[in-house]
């Protein structure tokens, strides 16, 4: 993994890495459950000092407590190690080959832990999408922490 800038600073993400954030995505996608809507997903976040967290999303029969890829994965980061790093990249896919941006739910907690320049790939109705995140979300909810 390359060294990268620290939170805040201009950073480029180039194609190898969305790639390899795509394909960490894939096969966290093959782990889904999604025995109802049989749409699996993949997410790879990659946080400001290079680590790259994975998740997949995990249906349930009332489906109001599914819990998406992008969710999972920043639940196994923070529980792995704290929410003191910030994500630069974002990577979703699914095994359908449909368009998949991530939910307005995930784009609002994501929000709470990119940095101000992170770069957002997923699956768009014409291929592969790449998109600032301010782009996909430009009002985020705002609460200070007390």
């Amino acid at each position: 993994m390359p060294d990268l800038p620290p939170p805040g600073s201009s950073l480029a993400i180039d194609a190898a890495t969305i790639e390899r954030l795509q394909e960490a995505a894939r096969k966290a996608a093959a782990n889904a459950y999604a025995p109802y809507s049989r749409f699996r997903v993949g997410a790879a976040l990659l946080f400001d000092d290079g680590f790259i967290a994975t998740g997949c999303n995990i249906e349930n029969m009332s489906y109001g407590l599914t819990i998406c890829a992008e969710r999972s994965a920043l639940s196994s980061a923070i529980s792995e190690r704290g929410a003191g790093h910030r994500i630069v990249a974002i990577a979703v896919t699914n095994l359908n080959t449909a368009a998949s941006p991530p939910c307005g739910g995930c784009r609002q907690v994501l929000s709470e832990f990119v940095t101000s320049n992170a770069v957002v790939s997923f699956p768009g109705d014409n291929g592969l999408e790449l998109r600032p995140f301010a782009e996909i979300f430009p009002f985020t909810f705002h609460l200070e922490p007390q």
